[in-house]
């Protein structure tokens, strides 16, 4: 998971690396897959807004590095680009970070760019799957959102949010399906209105060979503010694996409500280094 630039609802993105000059080359590789798209995030697992309970392996890292856009009547907003990382402390704890260079064009007015909001969590699965049975995996995972970016610039929030959600993942076959959700705490203020909402997703994912897995999720937040509505959505999407290193994901969806409140189109696309 990860948060850019501050948007309603919209779609999202996990990572990883060792020592040495990593940030540098990601940063590049995140550049370079980005251009021409932009999509900003609410907590999410890549490439969906959904995210899953299932954490890193046990001292090792997953990177995903992504051009993110959001895009709505009023303008665009997101990503370019933002890296997602996150690292297996112990068994079933994953360590996360999202950092993000936002940028925020509205109209026809200048394009802004900057550093966005920071995202620091803690994956904990409590309950592993039952291979023999019906048990999901299930897991809770809090997010500290930092306003690291410009509010000014329309790149941050102004103000430290927290995403409180508990996901839930079955597995049968080929198919895989996860979701839940939780509670963003909000702080509002005079100038912003915002309050607390709720947001929830669910995905349903088929792996259709050794390479390839396509599919798709619906999700839904409540008013974020004293003057918005709710809001609803989907997502399709997926992941081609090159090797056991690399991996591309993708994905396209919109919010289905008003496009010049919420995100008429978001995509996602980014490579995904597990190490």
């Amino acid at each position: 998971m990860f948060s850019g630039p501050r948007t309603r609802v919209q779609p999202a993105g996990s990572g990883w690396s060792r020592s040495g000059s990593w940030p540098i080359a990601v940063a590049r590789v995140g550049a370079l897959l980005g251009v021409g798209l932009a999509f900003g995030t609410a907590s999410a697992g890549p490439p969906f807004v959904t995210d899953d309970p299932e954490p890193v392996d046990f001292q090792h890292f997953e990177i995903n590095i992504a051009g993110i856009g959001n895009f709505t009547a009023a303008g665009r907003q997101g990503v370019l680009p933002g890296i997602d990382a996150n690292y297996g402390l112990v068994e079933d704890v994953q360590l996360h970070l999202g950092i993000v260079d936002a940028f925020d064009k509205p109209g026809v007015r200048s394009a802004r760019y900057g550093y966005g909001d920071t995202e620091l969590g803690l994956k904990y699965r409590f309950v592993e799957a039952d291979d023999d049975g019906w048990r999901p995996q299930l897991a809770l995972y809090p997010i500290l959102e930092l306003p690291t970016g410009s509010q000014a610039k329309q790149l941050g929030t102004g103000e430290l949010r927290i995403f409180l959600p508990v996901w839930i993942q079955e597995s049968f076959g080929p198919w895989t399906s996860y979701g839940g959700g939780g509670y963003w705490i909000n702080p509002g203020n005079a100038e912003t209105s915002e309050k607390n909402y709720w947001f929830a997703g669910w995905t349903l994912l088929r792996q259709f060979d050794e390479n390839w897995s396509l599919g798709g999720e619906i999700f839904w937040q409540s008013p974020d503010g004293q003057e918005t509505a709710t809001g609803a959505g989907f997502t399709l999407g997926g992941e081609y694996d090159i090797d056991g290193t690399y991996h591309i994901l993708f994905s396209a969806g919109r919010n289905l409500e008003d496009p010049t409140r919420f995100n008429a189109l978001s995509t996602y696309l980014g490579l995904q280094l597990v190490l």
